[in-house]
């Protein structure tokens, strides 16, 4: 790949750091050369340099690097930053407890949506949402219930981006009206669901999380594999203990409204 732009050392040294993601984890120095366009004698030295202080580590057997422990230690730092985090533990907690099932908090940054709080069923096989992961907002019930409560002005200018619609399953809605349709049901049913749409074999739930202003502040959500979504007992009880959650969630946060 071409560099086009010039970067200084501290911006090459966040382009790496930013390379590794949920869907490509680790690297080795001349892929992540080739995708970022800098020298493999560049990526080396800043790898180094990451690896030291602990931000990288590298594979003794595949020589690539992947991310270091050194973030763990951010995770608490990122939860005292953000009130809603901290106030969102005893929710997530109830949720799990009698659901049963992954929960988890995501917010809107950008275009996409990411995963700011989770935590994990206690059972054997259940769905995973690691903290960071992101998706478009297009495709999965936490995206798409961000979407349909968030601002007006938002929705309406995201859509109009979206001349083509990459799907990242064959259950990804692709068609702009349909997915206009689903965003105003959900907006009026007050939650969402899907299967499969972000990936195979997953169901999700979402409901909206609002703050005094009426203001959507996250949403907060279930993941279910896909047997046990589609267990309708099983599903509409998870959904019924979200949906009260959330509103509760909501008015610990100062909503007096109704969702």
């Amino acid at each position: 790949m071409k560099q086009l732009t010039q970067f200084n050392s501290i911006e090459k040294a966040l382009k790496i750091l930013l390379a590794f993601q949920a869907d490509h984890p680790s690297w080795g120095v001349r892929e992540l050369s080739a995708q970022l366009g800098f020298s493999p004698a560049t990526v080396q030295r800043i790898l180094q340099v990451l690896k030291a202080n602990a931000f990288v580590e590298q594979d003794a057997a595949t020589r690539q690097y992947h991310l270091g422990f050194v973030y763990y230690g951010f995770l608490h730092a990122l939860k005292g930053t953000y009130p809603i985090t901290r106030a969102s533990q005893p929710f997530l907690q109830r949720l799990v407890n009698r659901t049963r099932e992954t929960v988890h908090l995501n917010v809107r940054q950008g275009t996409d949506r990411v995963c700011i709080d989770n935590m994990e069923s206690p059972q054997t096989l259940k769905a995973t949402m690691p903290i960071g992961s992101r998706s478009p907002l297009y495709a999965g019930g936490s995206s798409k219930c961000l979407l349909a409560f968030c601002e007006p002005e938002f929705r309406e200018q995201y859509l109009k981006t979206l001349t083509a619609i990459t799907p990242l399953t064959h259950h990804t809605v692709t068609d702009l009206e349909a997915l206009r349709m689903e965003l105003a049901k959900i907006a009026a049913q007050g939650y969402a669901v899907s299967l499969g749409e972000r990936n195979l074999g997953l169901g999700s739930l979402s409901a909206p999380v609002f703050n005094h202003r009426g203001q959507l502040l996250a949403t907060l959500s279930l993941a279910l594999p896909e047997i046990r979504y589609k267990d309708d007992q099983h599903r509409e009880f998870c959904l019924q203990e979200l949906c009260q959650t959330a509103r509760e969630f909501s008015q610990v946060m100062g909503y007096d409204g109704e969702t």
